[in-house]
């Protein structure tokens, strides 16, 4: 009789049962919302496959940072009274803003150089937008000119203005935004000069980004990002560019976006109300006197954001500023919110404190990150998930009922 050694039968053993899942199928690609349920996983996900600069830029704030946790300590103190023996639950997610209807009160906010996250940044998260029925806004310095992405969004497309100095720029880029389909605009007003972005200084990012041998060995690092440049071209302000032709690079903080940028004032608000004539947003208000002053000026919606911690170290948690804005206002003007959301959970927090809207920048490029196109869709059905999930635990059909189901606590420690 012949010994076998154990190791051996145990290796047979082994591919035995690996040959039955195969040819009975048991082993199946799995699922994506079981390998990142949550967005946290899919920053993790994120932070591994881009290169070390780019995860800088996207993940900075300014100064120390404290704005970030900041913003979700607020929104982490919204707690909301389950409800019992309410019978069966079907939530109805759609919710209407400035006269279209969305499938989710969720929309893509407008992240600056988005295609140098992930290559074609622009053009998967429009698609996705137009797909799901989600706002997408298109920023003034993207890698993608308004030419291109306006088609692919459709009727979800926003664009947003970083104020040009020059009348006559910004009259043309208004024209083309316009003609290329975006039908809200989103004039950025929390940006009266260029922040510091500590992180971004130490890792040396340029716009373009200059390729010094450390960036050149942490590309190496990430072939899926280099191979998806390499299709989709250096990442660069190509609107911007159309407008001011520079040699060489410039630093992240003071990029051609910067150097064509105003410092508006509410005289810029008024100019540029009277150009656009369709619905127009002010992003960045995080007082409520000044929303006040911009509903008189012609505002169809506010947009209360501390700019994601990346202008000001010292700016109030934007949830805090939400509830007072809307506090002031009354219920007549359409809030929407952005400030450290990361979950259905945290969109009802935001309509409960007064939004009727929330909209997410660094996450849905955590999920591009993590996934590459389909990462978009991806989250967009954890966000989706959660909020069904949640609602089911309140006892509410409509986001838009969270209120009624907020703590007295909280009521009572805002009171003054």
């Amino acid at each position: 009789m012949v010994n076998t050694p154990a190791c051996t039968v145990q290796a047979a053993r082994c591919c035995h049962f690996w040959t039955f899942l195969v040819t009975t199928r048991h082993i199946l690609p799995m699922d994506p919302l079981m390998r990142y349920p949550a967005l946290s996983d899919l920053k993790r996900a994120c932070k591994r496959r881009v290169p070390w600069f780019v995860w800088e830029y996207l993940d900075s704030a300014t100064g120390s940072e404290s704005v970030k946790p900041r913003n979700r300590a607020a929104l982490e103190d919204v707690l909301f009274r389950p409800a019992i023996l309410r019978g069966p639950i079907t939530p109805d997610l759609t919710t209407r803003l400035l006269g279209q209807d969305h499938a989710l009160p969720v929309g893509v906010a407008p992240v600056g150089m988005s295609g140098l996250i992930w290559p074609g940044a622009e053009a998967a998260l429009a698609a996705m937008a137009a797909k799901t029925r989600l706002p997408y806004c298109l920023s003034t310095v993207a890698t993608r000119l308004p030419e291109e992405i306006g088609p692919i969004a459709g009727d979800m497309g926003w664009f947003q203005l970083y104020p040009p100095k020059d009348p006559d720029i910004r009259a043309d880029i208004l024209r083309r935004a316009r003609q290329a389909g975006f039908g809200t605009l989103v004039l950025t007003v929390d940006l009266p000069g260029p922040s510091r972005r500590e992180r971004q200084l130490r890792a040396q990012l340029a716009i373009p980004p200059r390729l010094t041998p450390a960036m050149l060995w942490q590309i190496a690092q990430r072939p899926a990002w280099a191979l998806g440049t390499l299709r989709h071209g250096q990442p660069r302000l190509r609107l911007m560019e159309d407008y001011l032709k520079l040699d060489g690079n410039a630093p992240s903080t003071a990029h051609p976006g910067y150097l064509l940028r105003a410092a508006p004032d509410w005289d810029y608000l008024h100019q540029v109300r009277a150009i656009w004539d369709g619905p127009l947003v002010i992003k960045g208000v995080l007082d409520p006197e000044d929303a006040l002053r911009l509903r008189d000026a012609g505002a169809d919606a506010i947009w209360v954001s501390n700019h994601g911690g990346r202008q000001f170290d010292a700016a109030p948690a934007a949830l805090n500023a939400l509830r007072d804005i809307r506090h002031k206002l009354g219920p007549e003007i359409p809030l929407i919110y952005d400030g450290g959301v990361e979950s259905g959970l945290d969109v009802l927090r935001a309509l409960a404190l007064g939004a009727d809207f929330t909209m997410l920048g660094r996450g849905w490029h955590y999920a591009l990150g993590a996934l590459g196109p389909a990462g978009a869709g991806h989250l967009a059905e954890i966000l989706r998930a959660d909020l069904v999930a949640n609602m089911m635990q309140m006892g509410i059909t409509r986001p838009q009922e969270a209120a009624s189901r907020l703590c007295h606590d909280l009521d009572r420690d805002r009171d003054p």
